[in-house]
């Protein structure tokens, strides 16, 4: 996931020839500002997020997981709107909270079997009932020939963002958890920095003209390179890690990777490439939306990046991937 410049969504339209028309000078001046901005903020964030994934109990991150949910879920109905879409704001709002306080609820379960067990059932049955909850409100609004569409987007919104952030939720809540949720922030953020410097530097072919013109294979290539190595040194120094958080009171020892639980290299290697092909394609996804749309980035809350959902796109497509991983540790 690339950091995207910032524009609101609302208001913004896909302008990709004022850049192209600029003068040199110019497109590196405002290049150069664009980078400062990114920096700078992720200099603010990253420091928070990594302390809220190591050290908040688990309601606390679930908290701090739907306000999240909620930012991006209302830029993603704000997308929608381009493709003249009315949807449920409040109603969306409203069934991704109770999804999610529900999730706080269950972080008190302290048995990793259990608590993955339940959360399979309930975010199953959560799926499977939002159709029918966003269909029952379309009902009662003014057009029928509107309430279809407007339930359809309101069902992807909580299974396209709350869903896979549920999952980093509940990732916390197995043993290691704290360690998994570092490994993910790493590998995707690694893998999405040098595809943004390897790109602009060396980038000449383009993944996809039509959804992402400045997405390169190169770039692509990067990425995976960047994800594979960061994924197999987190996982070779996972004890010294491990002990290194618990010095500094930011883990308790059942949120670490010890040396007996520690998997072979070859798995991790598969699983930091499986990770990063699915960051990229939600990457992918989150600039097809937005082509589609017209528009350049989801929001502007965060200089630099754009929108939540610019910020978070590539997560939502790796986070189940690697709770499927440790989830099936615990339950194997």
């Amino acid at each position: 996931m690339a950091f995207p410049s910032t524009r609101n969504a609302s208001v913004a339209t896909a302008d990709w020839s004022t850049a192209a028309a600029l003068p040199p000078n110019r497109m590196a001046d405002s290049g150069g500002f664009e980078l400062v901005k990114r920096v700078a903020t992720a200099v603010v964030l990253v420091p928070v997020v990594l302390f809220l994934v190591l050290r908040a109990p688990v309601w606390v991150l679930a908290a701090f997981a739907a306000l999240v949910v909620v930012l991006a879920t209302r830029e993603f109905l704000s997308l929608s709107q381009h493709y003249h879409v009315r949807p449920f704001f409040s109603a969306t709002y409203v069934y991704n909270g109770v999804y999610f306080a529900a999730l706080a609820i269950a972080g008190g379960i302290e048995k990793p079997l259990l608590s993955t067990a339940g959360f399979v059932y309930s975010t199953a049955f959560a799926a499977a009932l939002a159709p029918f909850i966003f269909l029952t409100v379309g009902m009662t609004c003014g057009s029928l020939r509107e309430a279809l569409p407007a339930a359809a987007v309101s069902t992807l919104a909580f299974t396209y963002i709350a869903l896979p952030v549920g999952f980093l939720v509940q990732l916390r809540q197995q043993w290691a958890g704290a360690f998994y949720l570092f490994y993910l922030l790493l590998v995707v953020w690694a893998g999405d920095i040098l595809a943004y410097f390897i790109g602009r530097a060396l980038g000449r072919h383009s993944m996809s003209p039509r959804v992402s013109p400045k997405k390169t294979w190169e770039g692509a290539a990067a990425s995976l390179f960047a994800s594979l190595s960061v994924g197999a040194l987190i996982f070779d120094h996972a004890r010294e890690i491990s002990q290194f958080f618990l010095s500094l009171h930011l883990i308790q020892p059942r949120d670490g990777m010890f040396s007996l639980e520690k998997p072979s290299l070859w798995p991790i290697v598969a699983l930091s490439g499986a990770v990063n092909l699915a960051a990229q394609l939600g990457d992918l996804l989150e600039s097809l939306i937005k082509r589609g749309a017209e528009v350049k980035d989801s929001g502007a809350l965060l200089p630099g990046h754009g929108g939540m959902l610019d910020r978070i796109d590539a997560l939502l497509f790796a986070a189940p991937v690697l709770w499927y991983y440790a989830a099936v540790r615990v339950l194997a």
